[in-house]
């Protein structure tokens, strides 16, 4: 299976790139909405208004620093499997939370075996044992 490249060396779909198919000038509009979920004619609209109402060369500036510097998403970006796709969803944006999320799942693991522990080394699971095998033999 051919990969194409990925200047980040990750297949995170919450990458920032610009866009190849949802584009007017650069792509820049269209990777933002893309990476963050957002419609890309609101995005558009947004800076529009910012430009006219609020930072106007600011806009202009960002806009073509963010054209110059992102690259264009890979081919076949986006294209992954709905499990991969569930994973992705649940990865926080913030490292923290995302390293919360995975101590406490490893705490929950942790402490669930330690229950299979406690119950398989009991003498009370030997004994159970010793009458289902009795029961096997007659």
């Amino acid at each position: 299976m051919s990969r194409s490249y990925d200047p980040y060396g990750s297949r995170n779909p919450k990458r920032f790139y610009r866009s190849r198919t949802d584009k007017v000038v650069a792509g820049v509009c269209g990777g933002l909405a893309d990476r963050f979920g957002w419609e890309p004619l609101l995005v558009r609209v947004a800076a529009v208004v910012l430009f006219f109402f609020m930072a106007g060369p600011l806009v202009i500036v960002a806009y073509v620093v963010a054209w110059v510097i992102t690259p264009y998403a890979p081919l076949g970006y986006g294209s992954v499997s709905p499990e991969e796709d569930a994973f992705w969803r649940g990865v926080s944006d913030r490292p923290r939370a995302t390293f919360g999320t995975i101590k406490y799942s490893f705490m929950d693991l942790d402490e669930r075996l330690k229950n299979i522990e406690r119950t398989v080394t009991s003498d009370e699971w030997r004994l159970r044992q010793e009458f289902r095998d009795l029961e096997k033999g007659n």
